[in-house]
């Protein structure tokens, strides 16, 4: 990890009220606009020491007084808040056909428009890493930020991602270059970079912005290309052994179903996901279904992207229709179970999938009817993201910034040793 890009934070990385400094600073960022009580708790000091500390921070153009908090009688106390654009982080979205990338500060606002292009996951790390070398080039220049003021990057993905290896075990597999995924990243960039699953991404923007704020046990469903199910419980991430939970996608599902690209047959991806969707749909149209989306050119038709169906539902298609009511029926049974083993409070949907709504959430729901235990199902309360089509985003910048923070502080302690 490039440590200098981490010392250029805050000055003096030697001394201990630096490495206090920083844990004010980690903890802000997670906990937003805090009261100085709050922040004695957790930081386990003095009102005086806290309020020393904080002054020093403000001193320095690090925090700012933002609002008052909630009193139970008396005066309601100031909140402090880190200051817009002083942590900035490179955020990049590797979705199955398209890659996103934008920059975040500390307090999610967007510091650069966020800019998409097509790039396939499926190219090898040499052609990825080339497009996307001359994509950030652009970006950066379009931007106008320094790279020097970054602190480093988020990368998120599909796949089986073990992000302290800095591996992705589906995708992006090596090339002959004998350096981890994460490594590869670092070289191209020239940033400290960390590697998650996309999944996760998702549960750390609703666990942070969206539906699953303030909650303990929620499960966000991501109904993209794929399946991918993130897992709160007990108000953490739990991400696994290898970070490898949530492949719900890849449990057999159908008996003697269709081939699975992970080696398996009749995978629940192979019924109820963005790929299983388009395929059913091609299929259909050229075996003669009556659909509008006979419409489509032999191109458009040979990938059709979910909105496509999307949208022809949404205009009355029966065909269309029929596809997104199968889709949520598979959903619905691989929900039943889901709810049956977790007892969670939520469960999101998120995803390309999840914007057909009553399309899906219908028959999911008479699904869930059926196969899951009533005194369990009504328990647990199902609502679709509302955070829009790039809350990724905001989890890759909660995890990355957190990471490269406490990274920072190890650093620091091990200086000071």
């Amino acid at each position: 990890m490039n440590l200098t890009l981490l010392n250029n934070l805050i000055s003096a990385p030697n001394d201990k009220q630096s490495i206090y400094k920083n844990k004010l600073i980690k903890y802000l960022f997670n906990l937003g606009a805090s009261s100085v009580s709050s922040l004695c708790s957790i930081m386990e000091m003095s009102t005086p020491s806290l309020l020393k500390l904080l002054n020093i921070l403000i001193n320095e153009g690090w925090v700012e007084k933002k609002g008052y908090g909630i009193s139970i009688g008396g005066r309601k106390p100031d909140l402090y808040r880190l200051k817009d654009r002083k942590i900035l982080i490179l955020c990049i979205d590797i979705e199955l056909f398209h890659t996103k990338i934008a920059i975040i500060d500390n307090n999610y606002n967007l510091v650069s428009e966020v800019k998409t292009f097509l790039l396939p996951i499926s190219k090898s790390r040499t052609d990825f890493f080339h497009i996307l070398d001359t994509q950030l080039q652009d970006f950066l220049k379009s931007s106008a930020i320094n790279k020097a003021h970054l602190i480093g990057c988020s990368v998120g993905m599909p796949g089986l991602i073990d992000a302290e290896k800095g591996e992705n075990y589906s995708y992006f597999l090596n090339d002959g270059e004998n350096i981890s995924l994460t490594a590869a990243f670092e070289k191209i960039l020239n940033l400290p970079v960390v590697i998650q699953n996309d999944v996760n991404g998702s549960s750390m923007a609703e666990f942070t912005h969206g539906m699953a704020k303030g909650k303990k046990n929620v499960l966000v469903l991501l109904m993209d290309w794929g399946v991918g199910l993130g897992i709160i419980m007990d108000g953490k991430l739990r991400r696994g052994n290898c970070g490898f939970s949530g492949e719900l996608g890849h449990i057999p599902f159908v008996e003697n179903g269709v081939l699975c690209y992970c080696g398996k047959h009749g995978c629940l991806e192979t019924v109820a996901s963005g790929n299983a969707l388009s395929e059913m749909a091609k299929e259909g149209i050229l075996s003669g279904k009556n659909s509008m989306l006979n419409q489509l050119t032999k191109e458009e038709l040979e990938r059709i992207e979910p909105a496509v169906i999307i949208k022809a539902a949404n205009k009355g298609d029966q065909y269309a229709i029929q596809l997104l009511s199968n889709v949520g029926t598979y959903m619905g049974k691989g929900i039943s179970m889901l709810i049956q083993l977790f007892n969670p409070e939520l469960i999101v949907l998120s995803g390309k999938i999840a914007e057909a709504k009553q399309y899906i959430t219908l028959p999911m729901q008479q699904a869930i009817n059926m196969y899951c235990m009533t005194q369990i199902r009504e328990k647990t309360t199902i609502a679709s993201s509302e955070l829009g089509e790039n809350s990724r985003l905001l989890g890759y910048t909660a995890s990355g910034i957190d990471q490269f923070l406490e990274a920072y502080t190890r650093k620091t302690k091990k200086l000071k040793k």
